[in-house]
């Protein structure tokens, strides 16, 4: 793949003005632009029995961390830890729509590294001689009232359910 057009490849610029009106809570946005893996996806007999590459980009957006006070990693999302995620799912994923795999990584992201909002785009460079490239951005938000909060306290959540710890 040639690098120069890889770099002309259109970034999704995390800016607050592309987030979700609805979204009244701050949002600390941690992002992984142009990861570039192989995988063996498409729906054509030539692109399921060898690997190409895709160029994922995520954007992920967390309640206001405590990162920024703590300097710590484990108060926000390890984007380390998401990247290597990432080139697993290359490897063992087994659907064949872009659609599907984005799917897959925004679930990754919203579940395993707990983010209320995800922003994935999945890209095919260089798929047809005239076509920089091709490929899906979906935007999707977990659920948080029926997602525990894994920062949150158990009590508080035992009390929002009608238990009152120790009472009976």
């Amino acid at each position: 793949m040639n690098p120069s057009r890889l770099s002309a490849l259109p970034s999704m610029n995390p800016t607050r003005e592309s987030l979700p009106q609805a979204e009244a809570e701050p949002l600390d946005l941690i992002f992984i632009d142009g990861l570039v893996g192989q995988t063996v996806i498409g729906i054509h007999d030539a692109e399921l029995h060898r690997p190409q590459p895709v160029v994922i980009d995520v954007c992920a957006g967390l309640p206001r961390t405590r990162a920024a006070s703590s300097d710590q990693i484990g108060d926000t999302l390890d984007y380390s830890e998401l990247r290597l995620r990432l080139h697993r799912l290359l490897a063992e994923h087994e659907v064949k729509l872009l659609e599907a795999f984005a799917e897959q990584v925004a679930d990754i992201v919203l579940h395993e590294f707990h983010a209320q909002w995800v922003r994935v785009r999945v890209a095919k460079p260089n798929k047809f001689d005239d076509v920089q490239a091709l490929g899906v951005m979906i935007e999707r938000r977990r659920d948080v009232a029926a997602a525990p909060n894994p920062r949150g306290a158990p009590v508080l959540h035992l009390i929002g359910a009608g238990m009152v710890p120790g009472s009976r």
